[in-house]
């Protein structure tokens, strides 16, 4: 068994399968009921390759903050366009460095031009805790 560092290990490691996503004209209360029934911090807004920006949990906050109206404000309307982008071949260390440098929470995976993830600063802190090294051939 060969060990690897944790930081060496391609992001598409820790990135889930399937990507989340919302309809742009879905309101405030859709967007929070979707976050909270899938347990995650952010979906993608819009569908199939079309990727119009993405709404977190801030996102939400920010709005509620600002008074918008949850039923009459739309995920559209609040979500973030200018988003990070990393392939899912990089580094996990270097899309970490990604997330400092721009502070993010969340980074998109792409691979061949195509959205198949996201991965969070918790999937990173999570697989820098389990261990300074970590055996991506080990199934246990």
């Amino acid at each position: 068994m060969s060990k690897t560092f944790v930081g060496s290990l391609p992001v598409s490691a820790l990135c889930a399968d399937t990507v989340l996503r919302v309809d742009p004209d879905a309101d405030l209360w859709s967007v929070a009921a979707a976050l909270a029934a899938a347990e995650v911090g952010v979906l993608v807004v819009g569908s199939g390759d079309d990727v119009g920006g993405v709404v977190s949990e801030r996102d939400i906050v920010r709005a509620l903050a600002a008074h918008r109206g949850v039923g009459d404000t739309t995920a559209a309307e609040i979500a973030h366009r200018e988003l990070v982008w990393c392939d899912a071949d990089a580094d996990v260390a270097d899309v970490a460095e990604e997330m400092m440098e721009h502070y993010v929470r969340h980074v998109l995976v792409e691979r061949d031009g195509h959205l198949v993830g996201i991965v969070s600063a918790r999937d990173l802190l999570g697989a820098y805790a389990s261990g300074e090294s970590a055996d991506p051939d080990d199934d246990e």
